[in-house]
């Protein structure tokens, strides 16, 4: 295995290659393959871009039907059949049967561009500058996006002051106890409290890589009856929980709110391929005419696999309600079971962005690495790396998914010296 031209040419910013030191030559569903013919069980899904498993062959196809076709591949934001046929689908497979009213921004390819967006738009529409986001969450590597992201490493790379931010706790943050918005209730409605009114508050369901911290819909509820009692919009960054990983298509939909701005990205093209949006109500619509463009909006190759993918798995509730719920029901149970014999463990997360925290925060590093050795992509979370983060596919054939279980039971075993057995039922389904 030749490594050389990464190791001597290749910024040392690299990292995932760093945690699974082999070169991947193929991919199918959800197993990968090495240049040594080693066969591994995908637990990363791309950090949630391939929710649908590796080369899909079903939005293959359309893809390279497309591909073939001499039909525009970059369009910047002219209209193309590609982009018609993606709107009428989101339209009438997602919000309309949501009764959600939102216009649809492309805003550049990446979740970054649209939580980017989402902040700039919130500032015009309000006047305001300051933005407040939570304890442990991050919205991404740019300036803006960092400026609401609480990982300090992350943070120091920035190389200059992140401004116009403030951080109040997430959810059970403190206590579990103390009103979470007792602080923030009192200084907006202080006028002496010398707290600027903020344009937004932005949050994330669920804490992808801050630890998994999973807001409770009570919570949520609480934080959108505030933001509408002060006139602050909420923007929900569903970037990584959102397309389904949390077992609806938006994660906010189990709390029952409906946000100012919702951000979207990573596996909303469904195949991997760089795509974004940033959805708001039709009132914030505000911009005038190329006041916020970029030159990659026009990707007709996602927005081919995405419509393929909203009509394959969202056309109706079979999904959602079938495999999907049978995945999550799996992989909570496993979790649960694990984390009843392994002492100081508990499961953390929603849906099928979901993982273990372990108090010791050097275990969940260690299994990680176990796994990689047995064939099994795991990832960890939290500020010490003291979760280990599972995002499997949600139409990962059921076979697969316990077996990679079970060697994720095998490697906590060996790392924990407790023994770890999972009894499953007949799994017979695939997606």
């Amino acid at each position: 295995m030749d490594t050389t031209i990464f190791e001597t040419t290749e910024s040392q910013v690299r990292s995932y290659c760093r945690s699974w030191p082999t070169v991947f030559t193929a991919a199918s569903g959800s197993t990968l393959t090495d240049e040594q013919g080693k066969e591994y069980i995908d637990f990363f899904s791309g950090a949630g871009a391939l929710n649908y498993g590796h080369n899909n062959p079903e939005l293959r196809t359309e893809l390279l039907n497309y591909l073939s076709s001499d039909a525009l591949v970059h369009s910047l934001d002219m209209m193309t059949p590609a982009k018609r046929e993606f709107l009428t689908a989101f339209k009438e497979i997602i919000l309309q049967p949501r009764e959600l009213d939102y216009k649809v921004m492309f805003p550049g390819p990446t979740g970054t561009n649209t939580v980017e967006t989402a902040l700039k738009l919130a500032r015009k529409v309000t006047g305001r500058q300051h933005i407040l986001s939570f304890t442990n969450a991050f919205h991404g590597m740019t300036l803006g996006s960092l400026s609401v992201t609480g990982n300090s490493m992350k943070r120091q790379g920035a190389g200059m002051p992140l401004t116009n931010s403030s951080k109040i706790p997430y959810d059970n943050y403190l206590d579990g106890e103390t009103a979470d918005f007792l602080w923030l209730e009192r200084v907006l409605e202080d006028s002496g409290s010398g707290v600027d009114k903020p344009a937004a508050i932005i949050v994330e369901t669920v804490q992808g890589e801050g630890g998994l911290n999973a807001a409770r819909a009570e919570w949520l509820r609480g934080l959108r009856e505030l933001t509408q009692r002060h006139d602050i919009l909420l923007i929900v960054d569903d970037v990584q929980a959102g397309c389904g990983r949390t077992g609806t298509f938006f994660s906010f939909e189990e709390a029952g709110i409906v946000p100012d701005i919702v951000c979207v990205s990573k596996s909303i093209s469904g195949y991997g391929m760089p795509m974004a949006l940033t959805l708001f109500t039709p009132e914030l619509d505000v911009w005038a005419p190329g006041e916020h463009n970029g030159t990659f909006r026009g990707n007709n190759p996602a927005f081919v696999t995405a419509t393929a993918a909203l009509r394959r798995y969202w056309a109706d509730d079979s999904f959602q309600n079938g495999h999907l719920a049978k995945v999550i029901d799996t992989v909570q149970d496993a979790l649960t079971k694990i984390a009843i014999e392994v002492e100081d463990t508990s499961v953390k997360g929603r849906g099928l962005l979901t993982g273990l925290y372990f108090q010791d925060p050097q275990i969940a590093g260690k299994v990680a690495a176990a796994g990689f050795e047995k064939g099994l992509l795991m990832e960890t979370s939290g500020p010490q790396d003291e979760v280990l983060k599972l995002m499997p596919a949600l139409n990962i054939d059921l076979v697969v998914l316990e077996r990679g279980l079970n060697i994720l039971a095998d490697c906590i075993a060996d790392v924990t010296g407790q023994d770890i057995t999972l009894v499953f039922e007949p799994a017979t389904a695939t997606a």
